[in-house]
């Protein structure tokens, strides 16, 4: 869809020559051909309009390239790996793409400190391989992390399965070095646990999407590899059921406890029809199902999660369960977990939300928005699952059976309103690790405190007077 806010502006052939100069003329995309899939995102819901992407390979480049675009007040759209699901990385009117791709060196691996210092262009799964072969653990686990970058995943704020035992991307980073939009540059590399020298900055440009400056660095956290690995998927009757499940595992597993998530049966009907080589992992269909892992220093994990089961099924939260017996079925699960998302375009249009309550609170939500759903469209399916353990569901809804999907997307709006008020109600948040993007620019000021969001606004023009950051976004 279009997401036009005003006429594109034109680029001067010698400003583009300017900063073509800053590149060099390889780098400097003007071809529209080439430049065309950094305008579309994976989804297709935004068509996105551009004269120029630049690939800076330095974060000098990048400084250079903000100083020039402050001096001419052309607007910038910092891009990592274009994998962002709410538009923030698309050039909605005609900006200056600004790709971080080639920023892309690992500058530091530092085993006593246990910190890795990335370049914003390292891929996260470049990131995980090259700590698990220093037998180390970078915790971060998106769906997209063969092609996500770590300037993007710090930028969005990025959750994950993980997020439960580890945090999420701003637990992850230290420090970071930012370009400001007049050009200077934030050193704040630091690899210390303990800083109290006033404000802390980091905090500030971690989950701001490029619009207070743009993260060309950052140091993460690494942590001891584990030695044993555990997954169950496990067959219940409801989130009910789940949430004490969950409350079991955390009280037995303690610690060793990372990944919980939950998945509605449509899912798993979704991913066996259309998933290539999905199979169900159990005999039998359950209402609800949970993949649960275990990961531990020690040799315990297998001890510790038969234990949780057997415990469950005594009390009779769970009516079924296996646990991986080798690696390849452990990947087996977690790529059924992974296909949830894809696997819907074969059913037609999708609506997604990307929501977080407290997590006493997911079977109510469920429970309420499946309801007010049906009611404002019969026959539309939900389809929701995600990280109960923090109380982060993507609360998808597929349109119904044989309906026309343009007619059903145009919906969209009446869905989201009609969920997030629930979820606002709940004392929930309407962007759990997606972020706001151009999305839910609009949607933001309805859900977020009056007062924060002045404060928002206020920290956005101290940083970026002239708007060239990712204008139109987020605030």
């Amino acid at each position: 869809m279009s997401t036009t806010d005003r006429p594109a502006p034109t680029l001067s052939p010698d400003l583009i020559a300017r900063f073509a100069a800053i590149v060099g003329e390889r780098y400097a995309v003007t071809d529209r051909n080439d430049i065309a899939p950094y305008l579309v995102e994976e989804r297709n819901l935004y068509q996105g309009r551009s004269q120029l992407v630049l690939r800076p390979g330095s974060t000098a480049e990048v400084a250079a390239i903000c100083k020039l675009a402050t001096e001419t007040r052309t607007a910038l759209v910092p891009q990592g790996g274009n994998t962002g699901l709410v538009g923030g990385q698309t050039p909605h009117n005609g900006e200056v793409v600004l790709s971080l791709r080639r920023l892309d060196n690992i500058r530091d691996l530092d085993l006593a400190s246990n910190t890795m210092t990335c370049e914003a262009g390292v891929v996260l799964a470049t990131a995980q391989q090259r700590a698990d072969a220093a037998d180390r653990l970078f915790p971060l686990s998106l769906g997209a992390e063969g092609s996500c970058t770590i300037g993007g995943n710090l930028s969005t704020n990025a959750g994950g399965t993980a997020a439960l035992a580890y945090g999420v991307a701003r637990d992850l980073a230290l420090g970071v070095e930012v370009v400001l939009a007049d050009g200077r540059v934030v050193n704040a590399l630091s690899k210390l646990k303990k800083d109290n020298t006033g404000y802390d900055l980091r905090d500030l440009f971690i989950g701001a999407e490029g619009t207070l400056g743009i993260i060309t660095a950052a140091v993460l956290k690494l942590f001891p590899k584990p030695r044993a690995v555990e997954t169950a998927f496990i067959g219940l009757a409801s989130p009910e059921a789940a949430l004490k499940l969950l409350t079991l595992a955390r009280s037995e597993a303690a610690g060793t406890l990372t990944s919980f998530e939950l998945i509605a049966e449509i899912c798993v009907d979704f991913c066996v029809r259309h998933g290539p080589g999905i199979r169900d992992p159990l005999t039998s269909r359950h209402p609800w199902y949970v993949l649960m892992e275990i990961s531990s220093q020690r040799d315990d994990a297998r001890s510790t999660i038969e234990a949780i089961l057997e415990r469950a099924m005594e009390d009779g939260l769970v009516d079924d369960a296996v646990i991986a017996a080798n690696l390849d079925q452990r990947q087996a699960f977690w790529t059924l977990r992974e296909v949830i998302s894809p696997v819907q375009k074969a059913e037609g249009g999708s609506i997604k939300h990307d929501v977080s309550v407290p997590v006493a609170a997911v079977p109510q939500l469920i429970t309420e928005a499946s309801e007010a759903v049906v009611k404002l469209i019969p026959g539309a399916r939900p389809v929701p699952f995600g990280h109960l353990g923090d109380g982060n569901i993507h609360y998808n809804v597929t349109q119904p059976a044989g309906a026309d999907k343009d007619a059903f997307l145009t919906r969209w709006e009446e869905v989201h309103d009609t969920v997030h008020t629930i979820v606002a109600r709940l004392g929930g948040s309407i962007s759990a690790e997606h972020g706001i993007g151009f999305m839910k620019r609009d949607e933001l000021p309805h859900f977020k405190d009056p007062v924060a969001l002045n404060l928002m606004r206020t920290l956005k023009a101290t940083f970026d007077p002239l708007n060239i950051l990712n204008p139109g976004k987020v605030v």
